[in-house]
C-alpha cells in the first residue's frame, strides 16, 4: 500500500520515467523507504494496467526510448484514498528483528548480548546520520521532514529498548 502511495505521490507533481522515479527514491527517500528498483517498475506496470497511470514513449535525439508515466484522474483519486487510509491507520507491521528476538533463547546470553550490542551500535550510527540531514525547504518538504522525524523517533525507541534489554541480560549473566 505504501509503495503504491510513494509511486503515485511522485507522479502527482510531474510525469516521470521509471529511471527518474528510482533515482529520486535512491537519492532523496532512501532514509524513509527501502523500495527496490524492480519493485517500482512492477508497481508502475500494475498501476498502468489498473488505469491509474498512462505511459507514453519519449525519445530525445539518439538516446534510448523511455516510458514516461503520467498519473490519471483515477490515479489521483486512488492516491488521495490511499493517503487518507495510511494517515489514519496505525502501523501494523512487525518491526525488523522481532522474529530473531523471539528465538534468542537458542543462543547463549553472552552471544545474545554481543549481537544486541552490535545492533545497538548500528542504530546509534544511523541516528548520527539522521541527525545531520538538512531540513527540506521545498513545497512538499514538511512531509519528508516529518517522515524522517518519525524514523528517528522509532530508532530512538529501539535504541532505548536495546539499552534496557542489554542491561537486563547482563544482570542475568552475573546472577547465573
Amino acid at each position: 500500500m505504501e509503495r503504491e502511495l510513494l509511486v503515485l505521490g511522485l507522479l502527482m507533481s510531474q510525469s516521470q520515467h521509471g529511471y527518474q522515479i528510482n533515482e529520486f527514491i535512491d537519492r532523496n527517500l532512501g532514509r524513509v523507504s527501502n523500495m527496490k528498483k524492480a519493485t517500482a517498475y512492477a508497481i508502475l506496470k500494475r498501476l498502468e494496467k489498473e488505469g491509474k497511470v498512462v505511459s507514453t514513449v519519449s525519445q530525445e535525439g539518439n538516446r534510448p526510448k523511455k516510458q514516461v508515466y503520467t498519473i490519471t484522474e483515477q490515479g489521483r483519486e486512488a492516491f488521495r484514498t490511499l493517503l487518507r487510509r495510511i494517515l489514519t491507520s496505525p502501523e501494523m507491521t512487525v518491526p525488523e528483528g522481532n522474529i530473531g528476538i523471539m528465538f534468542l533463547d537458542y543462543l547463549s546470553l553472552a552471544d545474545v548480548v554481543e549481537c544486541l550490542n552490535q545492533r545497538l551500535h548500528k542504530i546509534e550510527e544511523k541516528l548520527k546520520v539522521y541527525a545531520n540531514i538538512p531540513k527540506h525547504s521545498n513545497q512538499h518538504g514538511l512531509g519528508v521532514d516529518l517522515a524522517i522525524d518519525h524514523r528517528i523517533t522509532l530508532m530512538t525507541a529501539d535504541r532505548d529498548w536495546l539499552l534496557r534489554t542489554i542491561d537486563i541480560l547482563r544482570q542475568k549473566m552475573t546472577n547465573a
